[in-house]
């Protein structure tokens, strides 16, 4: 539970630095983003979730 709690800690600390350091460019990425048809979005998340393993799975080999 801990870990889970210190991911999303983590998740919070980076989307909220995101907002605070570059508002108009977070705004300009979800107009790109809108944009794009729904199976695009889709992909894009998918490539995220996926991306966010390998780097797990990365973190967990390197010993962390």
């Amino acid at each position: 539970m801990g870990m889970v709690l210190l991911a999303f800690g983590l998740v919070l600390i980076v989307e909220g630095l995101a907002y605070a350091l570059a508002p108009s460019l977070v705004e300009r990425m979800l107009e790109v983003l809108r944009s794009l048809p729904e199976p695009a979005r889709r992909l894009v998340g998918l490539l995220c979730m996926v991306s966010g393993f390998i780097l797990l799975w990365a973190a967990y080999q390197a010993g962390f």
